[in-house]
């Protein structure tokens, strides 16, 4: 069995940017429709974010006090 490879599939990154693209030019588009398409964009950009950053969410764990 192989393993994983760690972080986000190109081909979903690259397809979630072409239909960023082509949604946000589309003018028969509705507002709900654009909403939905930067709602996904953005949570690949989080996941990256968290992907990239040993530390995302360790200070949930930390007890003392600063």
């Amino acid at each position: 069995m192989s393993k994983k490879q760690k972080g986000l599939n190109p081909e979903l990154e690259e397809a979630v940017s072409k239909l960023l693209v082509a949604v946000m030019s589309d003018d028969m588009a509705s507002l709900t429709d654009k909403r939905k398409v930067i709602d996904r964009a953005i949570n690949i950009e989080k996941l990256k974010q968290k992907i990239s950053d040993d530390e995302w969410g360790s200070g949930f764990i930390n007890t003392e006090d600063e």
